[in-house]
Formats: structure tokens, sequence, C-alpha cells
């Protein structure tokens, strides 16, 4: 993987938007919360990369401070996805029968309903805030990884070294543990990858919608929103931010596709 040049550059992004969710002052002097009335609406510049907002503050510094919030929640998130959605896939996969059956109708009536929707309904039941947005999108994205952890344990169950590890009297929890679990892991890794972009862009739809942290907290869909009304007058508001949420989106979806390419 170190011999292609965009997965790189993917790599280095991710692991720049990671630093700087916990180290924000490293890459910027200014305060989050620090208002110039002097200095409002300015465009991008050396002085201000991102512009500054109608309150006059720096708008890569409210990027760079609300990605705590945004990575947190995104790691919650795919925290609840791959414990709820490992253990009903492996449960289905690996019982069968009227298990499997009971369960993927579940999963199935999931699918059925539009993710986005289905975090919709459960943060207006939890609360707004940050957590209650994590945990809806959470759920929206368990349907995948149960799928994927079922079909992953289906076919690593039927393989001749699981089967010879039975023949030599090793006991089901054994081959569980030691076979078949450590061989099913690397789709659904991918996938956690590809979700993770799936999951900020819910995160950060919700918080645009008015379900993410209340004000003045700077999470990255709250400061799309906060500039829908200036687009015409000061277009770098919401379109700074949104470019710098998109590239990380797609450069989360490269590196989950240079894991799978590289798997085959």
């Amino acid at each position: 993987m170190i011999r292609r040049p965009l997965f790189l550059a993917s790599a280095a992004y991710v692991l720049f938007i990671v630093v700087s969710a916990f180290r924000p002052a490293w890459f910027t002097s200014a305060g989050p919360f620090d208002t110039h009335p002097e200095a409002a609406v300015l465009p991008p510049s050396a002085a201000h990369l991102f512009g500054t907002d109608n309150y006059g503050r720096d708008l890569w510094t409210r990027m760079l401070y609300g990605s705590p919030l945004t990575i947190e929640a995104t790691l919650i998130a795919l925290g609840i996805a791959l414990v709820a959605g490992l253990t009903l896939g492996v449960v289905s996969g690996f019982f069968g029968g009227g298990t499997d059956a009971v369960l993927m109708r579940g999963i199935d009536v999931l699918l059925a309903i539009p993710g986005l929707l289905l975090a919709l309904s459960i943060v207006t039941a939890l609360g707004y805030g940050t957590i209650p947005v994590a945990v809806a999108v959470g759920v929206g994205i368990v349907p995948g990884f149960a799928r994927t952890t079922r079909a992953e344990v289906l076919r690593v169950k039927t393989l001749p070294y699981v089967e010879a590890a039975r023949a030599s009297g090793a006991s089901w929890s054994r081959v569980l543990l030691r076979h078949i679990l450590p061989n099913s892991w690397g789709p659904v890794a991918v996938l956690a990858v590809l979700d993770a972009g799936v999951a900020i862009i819910a995160i950060a739809s919700l918080s645009f919608l008015g379900f993410g942290a209340a004000p003045p907290a700077a999470e990255w869909g709250t400061l799309i929103a906060d500039g829908r009304n200036y687009l015409v007058t000061a277009w770098w508001l919401s379109l700074l931010p949104g470019l710098f949420v998109a590239l990380l989106v797609l450069s989360l979806n490269h590196i989950s596709k240079t894991m799978q390419e590289v798997q085959r």
C-alpha cells in the first residue's frame, strides 16, 4: 500500500484530522470562541485560512476545535455498530437455522428503513446532543455490519481447515474463537473504514438539521448550517467546511477501497 501515492495522501489527511482533533492548538493560535466584530466575514487569507464568520471568529480554528465532537461521535457510532453487528452476524451465521431466520428478518426490517430516517427517529426520542446523535447513527449502520459478518462466518465455517479442526476434536467455541472469527475480520475491517465516512456524513447531516451539540459548539454540520444564509455574500462560510468534510469522507472511501484490493 505504501507504493500507492493516493493512498498515502488519503492516510496523511485522515491522520491530520485525528491529530488536530486531539491537539488543535498545534495548528492554530486563535481560540474557537474569540470574536472580533471588526474582522467579521473576511474572505480566506493567510491570516484566516477559511475566512471569518459573521462574529469575526476564525473559521479554520472552529473547524479544528469542532473535530473532537465529530470524531468522538463517529467512534461511538462505529463502536456500537461493531459490537452489535458482529454479535448479531456471528450468532446468526454460526448457529443458523431458526436463530438465523429470526435475526435476519429483524435486520431486513432495519434495512427497509432509510438510515438517516431511522437515525432521525432515534435522536428525536433520545434528545439532542453529540451522544444521542452518535447512538442514532450507530444503530442505523448496524445492519450492514451484521449482514457482512454473517456472510463471512457462513463462508469460513465451510472451509476445510474448520472441518479439520472439528475432526481433530476441537470444540465449537474453540473453532469459533481460533478459526472463524480471525478469518472473518478482513471484510468487516474494510466495512468499518467505509462506514466511518458514512457515519461522518450522517452525523454532520443531523448537526446541520440542529440535532447536534448546542451552540456555540463548533460541530462540522453546525458550521455548514451557520453559513447557509450567507452563500451569496460569503460563500466560504459553508463551502470550505463542506469541502473539509467531503475530502475526509473521500479519503476514508479510498483507504477502504485500497484495503479491499490488497485483500484480494
